[in-house]
């Protein structure tokens, strides 16, 4: 006690604690169990025990000082000497309170201030692992990344969940059953071949000018595949009639899992042979072979949830393999010395957690996907898996029957994409590990990503923005874009930004241990071992350049390349002249102006008579749209307008006035008549000033004439406008036979009279 008295006031309170301040405020002395020199003398015994049970006896200080900088040993270096984390912590919290000034209403503050429950310890215990920073992935709580990229301490806003959080660190689990039975089949998985391939200089040196090797085939189901490559070793496969579900090397409890996941589509005695349908066993071959895929038949009345049933098998699959890849190696690691052995054996990981993206338009497709996961993950079997937060999840992708209008009558593709919550900004992080799902994980402690383009696009950010973060994107090795033809209605350009930050190197470490790190993942060559899994309803020239641009997979590619023999033309029902009027341009680059120079110079002048009344001119792409308006506007037409982002009551008298003939012209683009599906009434003379993304729009708006039947069917027109470049679009319309004569000929104009008779 006299040592304590004998301090000066200004060396006390530099050195005490909050509750030491306190305790001497109310007592007059320092309590005995805060002496510093029972502190002092405890501190350098444990530390130096921590560091030599790390080490071995024969290393050097010098050489365990390298062996420090691992993320991974750091965190079982905590994790065996708690008391030592616990003083350390009391010291940050002392040198934060060095200069805080003592006052009654500091003091009366202090009442249970440093109680910390077990919850919050395992919490920010955990933030400290590898692949954890402050990344928060709550739409409705802060902006993601809104601190600087690789920060570590989180937000009041980020959400964590302390209760479950030690359960899906990869770092701190490992694999609990060995599969002993499997090993002698682990050299012809494909996942093991996949992640195992080394490549050299030379072949990636050789990508840039090596031509594509392409080869054809056709398959039962999916018709023709085009098999292409750049690497110089190219190969083909065909279907076996029967697939048993032992030789997929699917990851356990997959095999018992996926016969009831999928059973809703098996039926008879397809159910007894075979655990996919037939297009489901064409696809996943395919994916199972780690090979990227562009189907472009995926539509959502007819096949598209067989397709996200297997694409979400295929990445369950993935990434059960890729976790327990990780736990096991971490076993062998935690077994054998410190130190001793080749690090190579153990190189298992990304430079970021995240490995899969599934990319999907609207919130309802992502609850899908989850529940998919949890499907395939529980089974039947009585014990349920751990899921976090399933509740919240459920209350915010969810989406309620009577928010939709009762009378609302839509075509049934229509209510096919837009049924439930058709939110399309929001992101969500979801960690897999030993039967537990964990939802709403940060990005960086998280296996799959699932989000829409514009959920990416205000996290990724653009050139010169203070807030961004594409890191997580470093090491992903499974990418799906799911509809891909919706993004072309809601902004491609996301699309776009998203595929050139794609596996980048990562601006900063994340605390990734790089003794764990493929090498090709830090050799930058991440995208030669992407996997992308591309679906869409249509061939469309912006969707296949997407595909050969930036799917440069070391497996190769496979696109499904069916040509369309009846176009959508046939399914016009009116009695309808159909006018195709050719446009000549030098390049795709002058299609854009040579189209409005034909419009305005040749189309245009014919219409101005007032006798051409009632005319509608369908603009698939707006920025198309806002320079004719711009025209009309100038050359003071008659005319009326709806887009996409015409109010409600300026849609109403646009049709009003079309209907009544008080404007001669209405101008209509096409993501308004995706959106809305609107029946304009009043159409007598229509333009297509660029054939139709979505084929069977061109019947929907030709059988739009049937609205308003005065008997005026001889005086209806229609004329659709192309140039060569328009191929794909032109025989989905047409048909590919009539597309091939009309490309090939010379004439300006086609004429076809379809309809009823």
């Amino acid at each position: 006690m006299g040592k304590r008295g004998s301090r000066s006031q200004s060396q006390l309170l530099n050195t005490l604690t909050k509750k030491q301040k306190k305790h001497l405020r109310d007592f007059g002395e320092e309590h005995p169990f805060y002496d510093r020199v029972s502190r002092k003398e405890a501190k350098p015994q444990i530390c130096q025990l921590s560091e030599s049970s790390d080490t071995s006896a024969s290393e050097s200080e010098s050489e365990s000082q390298p062996e420090q900088v691992s993320g991974y040993h750091k965190l079982l270096a905590t994790l065996k000497n708690v008391s030592e984390e616990e003083e350390e912590d009391e010291e940050e919290e002392e040198e934060e309170e060095e200069d805080s000034i003592i006052d009654d209403a500091e003091m009366n503050d202090e009442g249970g201030g440093s109680d910390v429950s077990v919850e919050e310890e395992l919490a920010a215990e955990s933030t400290q692992s590898p692949h954890n920073v402050a990344l928060s992935a709550d739409p409705k709580g802060k902006e993601d990344g809104e601190g600087p990229p690789g920060t570590s301490q989180a937000s009041s806003d980020e959400f964590t969940d302390a209760k479950h959080e030690s359960l899906f660190s990869l770092e701190t689990n490992f694999l609990e059953e060995e599969s002993g039975d499997r090993s002698s089949q682990a050299s012809q998985d494909p996942f093991l071949q996949h992640v195992n391939k080394e490549l050299k200089e030379k072949e990636i040196q050789a990508v840039a000018t090596n031509p594509k090797t392409t080869h054809e085939l056709k398959w039962p189901i999916l018709g023709q595949l085009v098999f292409s490559s750049k690497f110089q070793k190219l190969e083909t496969f065909k279907p076996p009639k029967d697939i048993d579900l032992k030789s997929l090397h699917l990851q356990k409890p997959l095999e018992s899992t996926w016969t009831k996941t999928n059973s809703q589509f098996l039926s008879g005695p397809q159910k007894s042979s075979s655990p996919f349908t037939p297009i489901q066993k064409e696809l996943f071959l395919i994916m199972n072979s780690y090979r990227d895929l562009f189907y472009p038949e995926r539509t959502a009345l007819k096949n598209g949830e067989e397709i996200r049933h297997v694409y979400c098998l295929h990445v369950i699959n993935h990434v059960l393999k890729a976790n327990a890849q990780v736990l096991g190696n971490n076993g062998k690691r935690r077994s054998q010395k410190f130190g001793v052995g080749d690090d190579d054996e153990f190189r298992d990981q990304g430079l970021t957690r995240p490995k899969v993206l599934i990319v999907v338009p609207f919130r309802e497709a992502a609850l899908r996907v989850v529940q998919l996961f949890i499907s395939l993950l529980e089974g039947d079997s009585k014990k349920k898996i751990i899921v976090s937060n399933k509740k919240r999840f459920q209350g915010e992708y969810g989406s309620d029957p009577e928010e939709r209008p009762p009378n609302l009558k839509r075509p049934e593709d229509y209510e096919a994409v837009f049924v439930g919550n058709i939110d399309d900004h929001f992101r969500i992080g979801v960690a897999i590990l030993q039967r537990s799902i964990r939802l709403y994980a940060p990005f960086y402690s998280s296996d799959i990503v699932i989000a829409s383009p514009l959920g990416l696009r205000t996290i990724i950010g653009g050139e010169g923005e203070k807030k961004r973060d594409f890191d997580f994107l470093s090491s992903i090795e499974l990418l799906i874009i799911d509809q891909a033809d919706i993004y072309l209605m809601q902004n491609w350009e996301h699309v776009l930004h998203l595929m050139n930050h794609m596996n980048l190197l990562p601006l900063d470490s994340h605390g990734v241990d790089f003794s764990r790190v493929r090498m090709w993942n830090l050799n930058n060559w991440s995208k030669y071992y992407r996997q992308t899994l591309l679906f869409g309803a249509l061939q469309d020239a912006q969707i296949n350049s997407v595909f050969n641009k930036y799917c440069v997979n070391t497996q190769g590619q496979v696109a499904v390349r069916n040509v369309p023999m009846t176009g959508s033309i046939s399914h016009v029902l009116v009695q309808l002249p159909h006018v195709f009027q050719r446009m000549e341009a030098e390049n795709l680059a002058s299609v854009i102006d040579a189209r409005f120079n034909f419009f305005v110079n040749k189309i245009l002048p014919q219409y101005r008579d007032a006798v051409m009344s009632h005319t509608l001119i369908y603009i698939p792409s707006y920025f198309d749209f806002v320079r004719l308006r711009n025209y009309f506007k100038k050359e003071e037409l008659n005319f009326t307008h709806i887009c996409e982002y015409t109010q409600k009551s300026g849609v109403s008298r646009a049709r009003h006035f079309f209907l009544q003939g008080e404007k001669q012209f209405l101008l209509f683009t096409e993501r308004f008549h995706f959106y809305k599906r609107y029946t304009i009434k009043g159409i007598r003379n229509l333009i297509f000033y660029e054939l139709p993304t979505y084929p069977h729009f061109y019947s929907e708006v030709c059988n739009m004439l049937r609205a308003t039947n005065r008997g005026e069917e001889a005086t209806w027109t229609c004329t659709v406008l192309y140039s060569k470049y328009d191929a794909q679009r032109l025989a989905a319309v047409a048909g590919v036979e009539r597309a091939a004569q009309m490309l090939q000929s010379k004439k300006n104009v086609h004429l076809f009279i379809t309809g009823e008779k």
